[in-house]
């Protein structure tokens, strides 16, 4: 049987850090936890559970999750987040796998709760993930703050059974405050990526995400809370493509330099450490 080390990074996740660990407690070799310097109980928690607790300044999600993945003691890592908890099905599903690992990678689904509804439609499920890995087998890419763990190419992966259930937004104004701060991040980090945008994209698209969601994916499934969320997802993508070209604006008018844009980039990713990782 192979040893399995459960990786976690955190910032001021007292509220849901118990509820993670207690899921992983018994299925987990070792689990270690990369740190922001949380301002409450979240260190001391996590030491409670036994944890290898580590200090280290946020960074950004994929290079954060990088680096915890290289301080973890085994190769064979499940990456879990502190809103996150494994389900009974997805626990004897690792369990078997830990007994015969023959795949470099395996996914499974995530489940989210929004504003206590488990939703399950609108692509917000099923949100496939790849969490249990060989490390030696990828590494964590994306653009902040959606990271991804990719596999290097002619990789074996395999699906497990059983969710990841993921505990969103507690409320909707929650969920407004961080379109904000997450729109602000993507923004930056598009530009950065060299994507711009146009008129067509600010209307375009978030009209399409809505159709596309609430009533292809059929959204309208999940109820009240399904009008809300996908709403509020369209309405984050017009406010990333409207910050998108201000940015681009400026830059053109020399009211904006790629140095001072950078810097204002990595403040945004350093300061908002608990931005959440959700479906487009």
């Amino acid at each position: 049987m192979i040893k399995l080390s459960v990786v976690i990074i955190t910032y001021n996740e007292e509220k849901n850090i118990a509820r993670c660990l207690e899921s992983v407690k018994n299925l987990a070799d070792e689990i270690v936890v990369v740190d922001s310097f949380s301002e409450d109980r979240t260190r001391e928690i996590c030491s409670e559970f036994g944890a290898k607790v580590l200090k280290h300044h946020f960074i950004g999600h994929i290079e954060q999750k990088n680096w915890a993945f290289n301080h973890a003691s085994f190769h064979h890592i499940l990456s879990i987040d502190a809103d996150e908890v494994v389900s009974d099905i997805l626990w004897k599903s690792i369990i078997k796998t830990k007994q015969n690992w023959d795949h470099d990678g395996y996914y499974f689904n995530r489940m989210n709760n929004y504003c206590g509804k488990w939703i399950k439609h609108g692509g917000w499920y099923p949100d496939q993930k790849l969490r249990l890995v060989d490390r030696r087998k990828g590494r964590w890419t994306g653009i902040n703050p959606h990271d991804k763990f990719e596999l290097i190419p002619v990789s074996k992966k395999q699906k497990l059974a059983g969710n990841l259930l993921h505990y969103t937004y507690p409320s909707i104004p929650e969920h407004l405050k961080q379109i904000n701060r997450y729109t602000e991040i993507i923004a930056t980090g598009y530009f950065h990526e060299g994507i711009r945008s146009n008129l067509l994209k600010i209307i375009f698209n978030p009209t399409w995400k809505f159709f596309r969601n609430y009533f292809l994916m059929l959204g309208f499934l999940d109820g009240f809370f399904g009008i809300v969320l996908y709403a509020n997802v369209a309405f984050e993508t017009f406010l990333k493509y409207i910050k998108l070209w201000q940015i681009t604006n400026q830059y053109k008018k020399g009211l904006l330099d790629l140095n001072s844009l950078e810097k204002k980039r990595k403040y945004l990713i350093e300061n908002n450490k608990l931005l959440d990782t959700i479906p487009n």
